[in-house]
């Protein structure tokens, strides 16, 4: 599978990005449906105070559009078109900004689900400002290539509740065989148990894929 996510000339978009875009594209509606539709009934995440619901109807919906627009970024007609790629890339940065600082850090935080969920989604919504500060930095100084380094790590967090979704059905069928001694046999017990070590590893499987195509591209190149 090609791994190139933008560092080399080619109008062919690579692989890995038309998976990413597929799954954005099935995953976003799903996700979103409940918040958008004003479905507090319907909400896959506790709901314990109405100011959370009204952070979830923001935060759900643009996080699903930040996560179509970062993917588009890596396609490589759109990213030789240079205003429709910065356009883009300033409406990502918007809509992720307001996705991650200003709604997700404030859920991050008032979640009652423990340390381990809180950390898990707080760690990446506050990386997310400080690594798009330093991919912003880049282009400015006109530096294209860390640019495109620090937005692949970027898409990587932004990415991350996708990723979490994939890895906690693995994480169950891993714990089978063990399912009847550590949860009594119980299957929602092991989904509520699972899903905050999920939301860690979502973000850093994300991560260390991003650097292993970084690294790789960077001897290619």
């Amino acid at each position: 599978m090609s791994t190139d996510l933008g560092t080399t000339p080619t109008t062919r978009t690579p692989r890995l990005v038309l998976a990413i875009l597929v799954v954005a594209l099935v995953a976003t509606p799903v996700l979103a449906f409940p918040y958008v539709m004003l479905d507090r009934s319907a909400s896959r995440i506790d709901v314990q105070t109405d100011l959370a619901w009204i952070l979830l109807v923001i935060h759900v919906p643009s996080a699903a559009t930040a996560m179509i627009l970062g993917a588009l970024q890596f396609v490589p007609r759109i990213r030789a078109r240079r205003p429709v790629h910065r356009a883009i890339g300033r409406t990502f940065l918007g809509i992720g900004t307001l996705a991650f600082m200003v709604t997700g850090i404030p859920l991050a935080l008032s979640t009652p689900d423990g340390n381990i969920t809180r950390f898990g989604v707080l760690v990446p919504a506050t990386l997310w400002p400080v690594v798009a500060l330093i991919a912003w930095r880049a282009i400015r100084r006109g530096d294209v290539v860390r640019h495109r380094e620090w937005m692949i790590r970027l898409y990587a967090i932004t990415f991350f509740a996708i990723t979490t979704r994939m890895l906690v059905p693995l994480m169950l069928l891993a714990q089978v065989p063990v399912m009847s001694s550590w949860y009594d046999g119980d299957p929602q017990a092991a989904v509520s148990a699972s899903i905050p070590y999920g939301q860690w590893l979502g973000w850093i499987v994300n991560l260390a894929l991003a650097e292993w195509i970084i690294r790789r591209t960077r001897k290619t190149s």
